[in-house]
């Protein structure tokens, strides 16, 4: 069967979702992703055809036109009936203006059929495979230097977990705020949209923490379980600036503040002793993680010989300031890992003072990379510890692996991040 055809009819669907929830007006003229009656993905060596963009095209209209509730901000996270919350890191989309923008550092075989899109297809083929209960955007989410509308640029890069109906949480890097609105104002615009649970900034805290979109979500125990009401999983997000605003640093990274530090000190007290206070008290602490984009200068402890996973091919792209964040994450020892992007060529793990330091690795097509080193995306699953009466209880532990955008979606880079110890 010749499904020639069907492309125009399936540009025409694909537009519509993206006019639907984007407000993004697709140029034909401009979508470069036809090749011989094929469309170019994410690896140079396979090409998927016409009819699955067609069916995918079909897939996300559905999406697109269900209901979506207008907010998710009052929704509750819990484990799932098998013991499992799965987390999907999307670092550094570096997305612009779609179809019309074009691929950085991909093949050359690549480059005539590469934008966006192919970011954007990426997100919908690692969500579809990975189903995960939360996604996490580490920053730079769009290139806000190359970005003409950065409302229409956010609401693209966002649309698939929104399409999806998946629970999405997003923080700012660098260069998101590059284009038309600052900071505040990009964050203000994420938390209105469908399915986020982002916030501006924690309400108990908004009077003097640093930065926007600084956030704490709680995953409670499985449904049915003595712990569904109680928080078993502590997820923390935090704003790593762009640039210092002091003027002999003024060209350097910027850093997590005393005042983050010090609310993410009184949060992670205060949930404790939730933790540990009736009903089911708990011993312990609950294990939590940690998101945001620049990373702190301990990472340049790892290279690709001692990390635990993964791979350096670049520098450490940290403040020249070391603000203490590390020393106050292992001091209260709650967070187990923490999770940046920033650095798109690196996506180690490592651990150091029982605290893991790991790379998202780069996820968008318009951001830099290395052409043949496939996008990526991180995954992060918790796992519970089952009774002896068959109940889930606590979180037992935590696993990672990282999903390439290639033909198979290859999965690469398993690994145990923290086991809890035996009772």
């Amino acid at each position: 069967m010749n499904f020639r055809g069907l492309f125009p009819f399936g540009v025409f669907l694909h537009d519509i979702a993206y006019k639907h929830f984007c407000n993004v007006r697709l140029d034909y003229n401009q979508i470069h992703l036809i090749d011989l009656g094929s469309i170019t993905m994410a690896d140079n060596k396979t090409k998927t055809s016409l009819f699955d963009f067609f069916l995918l095209s079909v897939f996300l209209v559905c999406l697109c036109l269900a209901p979506v509730p207008a907010s998710a901000q009052g929704r509750k996270l819990s484990f799932g009936v098998n013991g499992q919350f799965k987390i999907l890191q999307v670092a550094d989309m570096h997305y612009a203006n779609g179809g019309t923008t074009r691929c950085q550092n991909v093949l050359p075989s690549q480059m005539a059929h590469c934008s966006d899109l192919n970011t954007t297809a990426f997100m919908s083929r690692v969500m579809a495979a990975e189903k995960p209960d939360l996604i996490v955007f580490t920053g730079d989410n769009i290139f806000g230097s190359n970005v003409k509308d950065a409302v229409k640029s956010m609401n693209a890069a966002f649309a698939p977990a929104i399409a999806a109906k998946i629970p999405w949480v997003a923080v700012l890097g660098n260069h998101d705020q590059e284009s038309t609105l600052s900071r505040q104002e990009l964050m203000k615009h994420i938390v209105k949209l469908p399915n986020t649970l982002s916030k501006v900034n924690p309400p108990e805290a908004a009077h003097y923490i640093d930065g926007f979109g600084n956030n704490n979500l709680q995953i409670h125990g499985a449904v049915e379980s003595s712990l569904h009401n109680k928080s078993v999983l502590n997820l923390y997000f935090l704003d790593s600036g762009d640039y210092s605003s002091i003027t002999s640093l003024s060209k350097k990274y910027d850093w997590i503040k005393t005042s983050q530090q010090f609310w993410f000190d009184q949060t992670s007290k205060r949930l404790q002793k939730e933790y540990n206070k009736e009903p089911n008290p708990q011993q312990g602490t609950a294990p939590g993680l940690a998101y945001f984009h620049i990373p702190f200068p301990e990472f340049w402890s790892f290279d690709s010989k001692n990390a635990s996973k993964g791979v350096r091919q670049e520098e450490t792209g940290s403040a020249t300031t070391n603000s203490g964040f590390f020393t106050t994450l292992v001091a209260r020892g709650d967070v187990k890992s923490v999770f940046v992007g920033h650095d798109h060529l690196n996506d180690f793990c490592g651990e150091l003072k029982g605290l893991n330091l790991c790379y998202g690795g780069g996820f968008g097509y318009h951001a830099y990379g290395k052409a043949g080193w496939e996008r990526r995306a991180r995954v992060v699953v918790a796992d519970l510890n089952k009774k002896g009466t068959g109940s889930w209880g606590d979180v037992k532990s935590i696993r990672t692996w990282k999903r390439l955008d290639d033909q198979h979606l290859s999965v690469i880079d398993e690994q145990v991040l923290w086991t809890s110890s035996p009772k």
